[in-house]
């Protein structure tokens, strides 16, 4: 007791706004359900596994920690019943159901550097301790208050059109049954007007079943906020699909039953006919497509160990995992965050908080993944066999991991689903940053190549313009689809049965076969470029372009563009299968600059009215949206308007300006440049910036000094490179990017199921030790049949010469 009290300094009763960490260590996976428990710094706050806290009273001099341990409790009860999932999500209510044994906890004082023991709770521990440890035992865990944050924003609202909501004494009465579209002969996927009664189909999906558009249509007519989806309404109102238009979701309307009253409706007697969203969404993705990318009801035959460690499911956050599986298959971030960076040396380099190091988190998700430490067999609840002969590991939960690499992008930190090429993207720019200035320690320039432009007028001047990038965003030529007579036949079969009034079978469905080598070449194939200004011929023409790659990086990533916007901004997913070979070519899609014979477009004038220099798009920023599906020129256009600020920025300028009756114009020519004052180009010479790059900087921010070095920092690769319509020579290739040959093979791949990248699931499989692998969230197993026709990104290794 005496070690105690000569260490009361070094203990702090928390304050509300103290972060408390009392679930997870802060630099390994330990929990206090490991061996050793966990030891929570009565100081900082911090967790800490038992192989880990000496490290920490050795950095910090924090003697006093507070013990935790779990024990399962036995359970003598029986198994609750599986519910049926609600909701197209896991481990959150409503979704798949990840049930999880109960455990008691015990807890001691620990005193470092001797590890004298005290236990809690004793009336003879001082005051301050028992207050101190009170608190910390009370309060909601940092990890998990993050994550209930994160919960809220996803439940349904209340609308606010619900209140005062107008309804129309019309005389509409709505019948209990027979039901169909005022517009149209839908008898399915209708919805009730809560405002006047109109009954009227839905929207229509991407694969073009569901309605015609008609109900929403009849909201942007009339302005009527308010529709409920008749076949959902039971007795229960609470499961009844209430859409609000104006704001753009399912919602809550607390006076449903006075609503429907008003029409004529005993909501009481009504059964449920049809699925809510939610549901039909759901049903739509448990279907072929959903069991092959999982490879569901295969004997998949588990495995653990080293570099097989799953990643459990924090509630959607599959495209993270799925992600992060390949990216830790590959050697140079295998090198960079596990055998070249020890745990203690990164923790070593951290700040005091190490929750919040990028570096120290990736350090430990890598050991985490690939040390077995964390992948071994577990036994089931009430399972009194061996654990060696279960099929399941634990897994780890990559929660701090989640939370630091999601501070810098909002989206990425809620328990919504997301698109896996956004977080690979964001994910490599915040790698990136943290290695500025050190390119020879920066795994994510092994996926980093330059792409070169070239655009020949009819002059027969020629112009090359380079940008770097990380993924290949590939379109998909449907024209060119190799099974084009079985897809007639499937037409002709879907036409007959849609007369006779019969839905296809899964197995009946034909979907569009395209081989990669027809994607890839589409990416290198000739194309117009309308309006392109010619210093030449002084004058708007059309240029032809063609691209090429100038470096191919050690890691290729192909992005298939399967979710393209129809007109109208709708978004539709292609419904089609790649054919992807295992080892690929692409040296012929190398491009070499300027070729003898050549000739470049001239410089413009500096008088030329009609080509006077312009602000320019950031080339990262429009390479994000271009890979997403927006047209270039619309990507831009938001770049541009938006000083460069970023990809979230750009994009709600596309949305809100996307009816513009200008967008589809060139980019003004005639928007002369800020007169940029000589002094600002000195501030920021005297930064140590060169003055070529100080004034593209200022050119994109609008002459301002601030938001120029802003843009410079979030630019790091920036140089003097020109426009579109600027004549550029053909410089030699950076040498800072990797290159070689052109042969790849197949690494591993992530497949998506569901109707959009924000919804559904995410699945990984990767080539190890001479076999594919699943990587399913925290199942992994041997793969039977990888669906490598179904991938969504690809992940492609440079095949050494």
């Amino acid at each position: 007791m005496e070690v105690l009290r000569s260490n009361l300094g070094r203990v702090r009763i928390p304050e509300p706004t103290n972060r408390i960490y009392k679930h997870e260590c802060c630099i390994s996976f330990d929990t206090p359900k490991s061996e050793g428990g966990l030891f929570v710094d009565m100081n900082a706050f911090l967790a800490f596994g038992k192989d880990y806290v000496g490290w920490n009273y050795e950095k910090t001099g924090n003697s006093v920690y507070l013990h935790i341990k779990q024990t399962k409790k036995t359970e003598d009860a029986e198994d609750r019943p599986s519910k049926k999932p609600t909701l197209l999500a896991i481990g959150i209510d409503g979704g798949f159901d990840n049930s999880e044994p109960q455990y008691e906890e015990a807890y001691q004082i620990v005193i470092l550097p001797d590890y004298v023991t005290l236990p809690f709770p004793s009336v003879e521990l001082p005051e301050k301790v028992r207050l101190a440890v009170d608190a910390v035992l009370l309060a909601e865990g940092a990890e998990r208050k993050e994550q209930l944050a994160s919960w809220t924003t996803d439940k349904k609202l209340v609308s606010k059109y619900a209140t005062d909501l107008l309804q129309l004494d019309n005389g509409v009465v709505v019948p209990p049954v027979g039901w169909k579209c005022a517009k149209c002969d839908k008898t399915e996927n209708l919805w009730l007007n809560l405002t006047d009664g109109t009954i009227l189909c839905g929207r229509k999906n991407w694969d073009g079943t569901g309605g015609n558009d008609h109900a929403v249509n009849h909201y942007r007519e009339t302005g009527y906020p308010l529709a409920v989806k008749l076949g959902t309404i039971t007795a229960d109102l609470e499961g009844a699909d209430v859409f609000s238009y104006p704001e753009d979701e399912s919602v809550v309307d607390p006076l449903l039953a006075q609503h429907l009253a008003h029409f004529g409706i005993d909501f009481s007697s009504l059964q449920k006919t049809e699925m809510t969203t939610a549901e039909r969404e759901l049903d739509q993705n448990i279907n072929f497509d959903w069991n092959r990318i999982q490879e569901t009801g295969e004997d998949v035959e588990p495995l653990f160990g080293p570099g097989y460690t799953g990643l459990v499911n924090l509630g959607n956050s599959c495209y993270l995992a799925a992600t992060m599986q390949v990216v830790f298959s590959m050697r140079s971030f295998c090198l960079k965050y596990y055998s070249d960076q020890s745990l203690t040396a990164a923790f070593s380099m951290a700040p005091a908080d190490p929750t919040v190091d990028l570096n120290m988190q990736l350090t430990k998700l890598a050991h985490g993944l690939l040390s077995g430490k964390y992948s071994a067999p577990v036994l089931e609840k009430d399972d009194t066999t061996s654990a060696a002969s279960s099929p399941k590991q634990e897994g780890i939960r990559p929660r701090m991991f989640k939370s630091v690499i999601a501070a810098s992008h909002p989206e990425f930190s809620t328990m919504r689903q997301q698109d896996a090429l956004e977080f690979f993207l964001h994910f490599i720019d915040q790698v990136e940053r943290m290695n500025s200035g050190k390119p020879d320690f920066d795994p994510s320039r092994s996926f980093k190549f330059g792409i070169e432009e070239r655009l020949q007028c009819p002059s027969g001047k020629v112009a090359y313009n380079r940008r770097n990038d990380y993924i290949l965003s590939l379109n998909i030529p449907l024209e060119k689809a190799i099974n084009k007579k079985e897809l007639a036949e499937f037409q002709n079969l879907k036409s007959k049965k849609a007369a006779e009034g019969i839905e296809l079978s899964a197995d009946e469905i034909v979907r569009p076969r395209v081989s990669l080598k027809d994607c890839l070449d589409c990416f290198s194939a000739p194309e117009e470029v309308h309006e392109f200004y010619s210093t030449a011929l002084k004058a708007r023409t059309t240029a032809i372009k063609t691209a090429g790659l100038t470096s191919f990086p050690d890691y290729l990533v192909l992005h298939m563009r399967k979710f393209v916007m129809e007109e109208g901004w709708v978004p539709k997913k292609l419904d089609v299968y790649i054919d992807v070979p295992e080892t690929i070519d692409i040296s012929g899609m190398r491009s070499n600059g300027i070729q003898p014979g050549e000739e470049l477009l001239p410089d413009s004038d500096a008088g030329d009215g009609e080509q006077s220099t312009k602000l320019l798009a950031n080339e990262d920023i429009v390479a994000q949206l271009v890979s997403m599906g927006f047209n270039l020129l619309h990507c831009q256009k938001a770049a541009i308007n938006t000083s460069n600020s970023g990809v979230e920025a750009a994009m709600n300028w596309l949305l809100e300006h996307v009816n513009d009756s200008d967008i589809d114009a060139p980019i003004s020519q005639n928007v002369q440049n800020p007169d940029i004052d000589q002094s600002k180009i000195d501030t920021l010479v005297s930064f140590g910036f060169e003055e070529k790059l100080a004034c593209r900087a200022l050119k994109a921010s609008g002459g301002d000094v601030e938001r120029a070095t802003e843009w410079i920092f979030s630019n790091p690769s920036a140089s003097a490179a020109s426009d579109m319509d600027a004549a550029t020579s053909g410089a030699a290739v950076d040498p800072l990017l990797p290159d070689g040959g052109g042969r790849y093979k197949l690494l591993g791949f992530v497949s998506h199921i569901g109707t959009s990248t924000q919804c559904g699931h995410y699945v990984a499989h990767i080539h190890k030790d001479g076999r594919w692998v699943i990587f399913n969230d925290e199942k992994v197993g041997v793969s039977k049949n990888p669906p490598l026709d179904m991938g969504y990104l690809y992940f492609f290794e440079r095949l050494e010469s």
